[in-house]
């Protein structure tokens, strides 16, 4: 076995030296540029609050721009270690193109994204219904819509899921109508009932006076008469006056003696002659 004693170490440690410290660069530039990133998207975000522009497209241009930057810095630390740039980019769009293909769902919700800032169904803080949820609406990125519930949890909806279901959007007018049934006997004084109701969605302080609540008899049902009250209201108050509307109805038509009805079991017997007994069946009718 041949000992070799002549190899030239110098050579390995000047390699070692040469891309090690562009590898040390490449991680400066990484870092260094990550935090200028950072610092960047601060003034732009300022910018944007200064111009007052629309907090929905503020979100969205803030979250690219980091997007953007993130990207640049990446392929400058890679280009800083000698990889060559422009194969780098090719090599990118190649495997993007695949990439494409597995998430095209993600590339989808990029494109959504940009619709909903382009037509802007909501802003955000607006209260919002998104196909099954409800919610205030928080923030909008490139890939999700953000809502915050209104017992505190926050819901991500994937944005070209937000495009495909049905928006609700209750802040684009500033009043909201409360549509309320209320069930009498047929026994009772309907037009006592009205009275009763209108009174105290009128005596509400939180009720808009005009247009005026209004109460009508919307159905004659199986076991009751429906009256449906109409009142507008802020679109903050919109729960407070519901609650109360039913509170404080329920209590008038207890002082005056006003049922409200609910289903009831009749019992009504059926006789038949058997074989010289009489036998009795009884069959229960809801």
């Amino acid at each position: 076995m041949q000992i070799i004693t002549d190899f030239d170490y110098t050579v390995i440690l000047a390699l070692v030296a040469k891309y090690g410290l562009r590898l040390l660069f490449s991680f400066f530039i990484f870092f260094v540029g990550k935090w200028v990133v950072g610092r960047i998207c601060l003034i732009l975000e300022s910018v944007i609050r200064r111009a007052k522009i629309d907090e929905l497209i503020a979100s969205f241009i803030i979250n690219a721009a980091k997007t953007i930057l993130l990207i640049v810095v990446i392929v400058a630390a890679l280009a800083n270690l000698g990889i060559e740039t422009t194969s780098f980019v090719a090599m990118l769009g190649a495997i993007g193109l695949g990439i494409g293909m597995a998430f095209k769902d993600s590339f989808g919700n990029i494109g959504a994204g940009i619709l909903i800032v382009f037509f802007r169904p909501f802003k955000i803080g607006d209260s919002v219904d998104i196909g099954s949820y409800a919610g205030v609406a928080k923030e909008l990125n490139l890939f999700s819509t953000c809502i915050i519930t209104a017992d505190g949890r926050t819901i991500i909806i994937p944005n070209q899921q937000v495009m495909n279901s049905k928006i609700i959007n209750y802040s684009l007018t500033p009043t909201r109508r409360i549509d309320l049934l209320f069930s009498v006997d047929y026994k009772d004084d309907l037009r006592l009932a009205k009275d009763i109701i209108l009174k105290v969605a009128n005596s509400h302080e939180l009720a808009i006076k005009d247009p005026a609540p209004s109460v009508s008899v919307s159905a004659l049902g199986a076991h009751s008469v429906d009256l449906i009250v109409k009142i507008w209201v802020l679109n903050d108050n919109y729960s407070t006056v519901y609650s109360a509307m039913l509170e404080n109805v329920k209590s008038e038509f207890d002082r005056v003696g006003i049922s409200i009805p609910y289903p009831q079991v009749v019992n009504h017997h059926i006789y038949e002659q058997k074989d010289e007994n009489d036998k009795l069946q009884t069959s229960d009718i809801i």
